[in-house]
């Protein structure tokens, strides 16, 4: 595959060769059940927040947890979808980058948590599975 790429003004063109086209076999960007990062990220006036639920649930095995604070762009699951770890759950959006968040694990979407345009912090429950 050839890429045209632009660094001060001066055009390269490059040559990519595709390792693997099958990306489903490739494990989430961020360990999406296992996050320890920490902090609070300024949000727009407007954005909507994730509430944070004052009862710990039941199974932290069946949650997808957002790796980062950051804003939900689009929402692809939807509850009853049958998925396999892998498998895009939503696009959220964390300091000017967007994360394609997967599910860590093969499972039934019971519920999600979350809306387009909603702000989330890291360790918000994102998607319960059944």
């Amino acid at each position: 595959m050839k890429l045209r790429i632009t660094i001060d003004d001066k055009t390269y063109e490059v040559d990519v060769d595709v390792a693997e086209a099958d990306n489903a076999s490739l494990p989430p960007a961020y360990p999406v059940g296992l996050t320890s990062m920490t902090g609070r990220a300024a949000m727009p006036p407007g954005v909507p927040t994730a509430k944070s639920p004052n009862r710990p649930l039941a199974d932290d095995e069946k949650l997808c947890r957002s790796p980062v604070s950051g804003v939900v762009v689009k929402v692809f699951a939807k509850e009853g979808d049958t998925l396999r770890a892998g498998d895009t759950l939503l696009l959220l959006e964390a300091m000017k980058m967007e994360t394609n968040i997967t599910a860590p694990r093969d499972g039934v979407v019971a519920a999600i948590k979350v809306v387009a345009t909603q702000a989330v912090q890291s360790g918000d429950v994102l998607v319960e599975f059944a």
